[in-house]
C-alpha cells in the first residue's frame, strides 16, 4: 500500500509539447515545459513519473487535481471517471531534466514506439509542439520512484534492460561515477535502435538486436563472465525475462537478492492497466 509519507514529495504538474525528435525506428523523444517544471526535481537515474494524456479529441487530459493539491482525492476522483472520459495514465521515465537558472527549463521523456502500440504510443507518434499533458513526479530530488541505489560497497554493476527500459538504463550509465565497473545488455528490437550512450564508467555494453539474431536476455547474461566483488544487478522491462534474470542471479550466481532491484515495465499479452490488476505473487517462494 502507498503510504502518505511516499505520496510527500510528489505532486501534480501542467506541461506542455516544446518539441519531438525520432531518435530511432522504436524511440521517439518528447521534449515537455511549462511554468510548472520551476518546482519539478527529478533524482536521475531510474527516476519514474505518471504521465496523464488526453484521449484523442480533447484538448487536455482530464485529472481531477483537488484544490488543496489532495493526491489521494485527485488520484481517487480521476478512477471514479468513465475511462473513456478520464485522462489515460502511464509510467514513463525523465530520461533528463535540464534547469536554466531563474526559468522553467525543459524535461525529455522517450517513448518506446511501435506500430501496435497502446494509447501512449499513438499519442507520442502524433504529439506537436503545444500539445498538454499533466505529469505526478517529484518535487524533491531524493524520492521513492527512484530504484537504482547501489550499496555503498558495490564493486560492479550489472544492468539489463529492453527498448521500454533504455531511457532509464542511459540515464543511470550517464549517473555511474567515473570509473564504476558495469556489465550492460541492451535489447532493442531494430539495428538503428542502437543509441550513443555517454557515461563515465567503466562499462562493457552489449547490444541486443532482436532483428539480428540476438541470444535471449537470459542466454547472453549467463553466458557472461562477472567480475570479483560485491555486484549490484538493475534488469527492468518484460516482466517475464526480468523474472528469469532475477532467479539466474540469485539461484545460479548467487548474488544477494537485497543486491537485485527489478522492475516489470511491462508484460507480454498485457497492457499496462492490466498488468497494473494481476494479482501481487511472492516473489521470495519463486527463488
Amino acid at each position: 500500500m502507498t503510504t502518505t509519507a511516499e505520496l510527500a514529495p510528489f505532486r501534480f504538474f501542467d506541461l506542455q509539447v516544446v518539441r519531438t525528435r525520432r531518435l530511432g525506428p522504436s524511440m521517439v523523444r518528447v521534449t515537455f515545459g511549462g511554468e510548472a517544471l520551476r518546482d519539478f526535481a527529478a533524482g536521475g537515474r531510474d527516476q519514474s513519473l505518471s504521465l496523464f494524456l488526453p484521449h484523442p479529441g480533447q484538448d487536455t487530459p482530464l485529472v481531477p487535481v483537488a484544490d488543496d493539491g489532495d493526491l489521494y482525492a485527485t488520484l481517487g476522483a480521476w478512477r471514479a471517471m468513465p475511462e473513456d472520459v478520464r485522462a489515460v495514465m502511464r509510467s514513463y521515465t525523465v530520461r533528463e531534466q535540464r534547469r536554466v537558472p531563474g526559468g522553467e527549463g525543459e524535461m525529455d521523456v522517450d517513448f518506446a514506439v511501435h506500430d501496435d502500440g497502446g494509447p501512449a504510443c499513438r499519442w507520442a507518434l502524433q504529439a506537436a509542439p503545444g500539445h498538454r499533458v499533466t505529469v505526478l513526479g517529484p518535487a524533491v530530488a531524493d524520492n521513492t520512484a527512484v530504484r537504482f541505489r547501489p550499496p555503498a560497497d558495490t564493486d560492479w554493476v550489472l544492468i539489463w534492460a529492453d527498448e521500454t527500459a533504455l531511457p532509464a538504463a542511459a540515464a543511470i550509465l550517464e549517473w555511474l561515477p567515473s570509473g564504476t565497473k558495469a556489465q550492460v545488455w541492451i535489447e532493442v528490437p531494430h539495428t538503428e535502435d542502437r543509441l550513443d550512450l555517454r557515461t563515465g564508467a567503466d562499462a562493457r555494453i552489449t547490444w541486443l538486436v532482436r532483428a539480428e539474431g540476438a541470444p535471449s536476455a537470459l542466454e547472453a547474461v549467463s553466458a557472461a563472465e562477472l567480475p570479483e566483488g560485491a555486484g549490484y544487478a538493475w534488469i527492468a522491462g518484460e516482466s517475464g525475462s526480468v523474472k528469469a534474470l532475477r532467479r539466474h542471479l540469485v539461484r545460479e550466481r548467487e548474488l544477494d537478492r537485497r543486491r537485485v532491484t527489478f522492475v516489470g515495465y511491462w508484460k507480454r499479452g498485457l497492457s499496462e492497466d492490466g498488468l497494473r490488476e494481476e494479482p501481487a505473487t511472492d516473489e521470495a517462494a519463486d527463488m
